[in-house]
């Protein structure tokens, strides 16, 4: 089997539950009320399009077309149930922990884009910091200092306060990328 790229492999990491769930719900109806818990979740959280694909998957299409509309991310994971459903060796490993370090580059372009002004940056990194305050812990201070980087700052010591060491270094990677912008 060909080894899917770094940042396909990161997604995957950070999705293989709900990859493994739909999958299973596709093969055993009797797990979709849980699943559907699961869904109304992350249509809360804005996922509405990658739902929308996964319904259509729940309801037997299984054609590209479920891939229509979807971001590179959405993308990825329906690829993944899609690969699961016709061949369950291709599931992500539930096991697998996503490298915090690999989204360093993506959230200082999104950062850089919002000092520039760009109204989808902007909307997308207030998007995220409410799904990250939620979440709690380094996920809650990261989107502070996200918020913190968007003005301007850029002292790692301020911005990483109270994070645990990998939060610490995501910040100083996101710093350093944000420098070669």
């Amino acid at each position: 089997m060909p080894t899917l790229p770094e940042k396909d492999q990161q997604i995957l990491a950070a999705h293989a539950g709900l990859v493994h769930a739909v999958v299973q719900t596709c093969h055993n109806r009797d797990l979709l009320p849980q699943l559907e818990q699961v869904l109304k979740l992350s249509e809360e959280n804005g996922w509405n399009r990658l739902v929308a694909s996964i319904r259509r998957i729940l309801g037997g299409q299984r054609d590209i077309s479920v891939l229509q509309d979807l971001d590179d991310e959405d993308r990825v994971i329906t690829e993944a149930i899609l690969r699961g459903l016709q061949n369950p060796e291709t599931l992500p490993d539930l096991d697998a922990v996503p490298d915090p370090e690999h989204a360093a580059p993506g959230l200082a372009s999104m950062v850089a884009a919002a000092r520039r002004g760009d109204v989808e940056a902007l909307r997308a990194l207030a998007d995220m910091a409410t799904q990250m305050r939620d979440a709690g812990g380094d996920m809650a201070r990261l989107a502070s200092a996200l918020s913190q980087m968007e003005q301007g700052e850029d002292d790692v010591e301020k911005l990483a306060r109270g994070m645990s060491p990998a939060g610490v270094k995501l910040v100083e990677t996101i710093i350093e990328e944000l420098k070669k912008t």
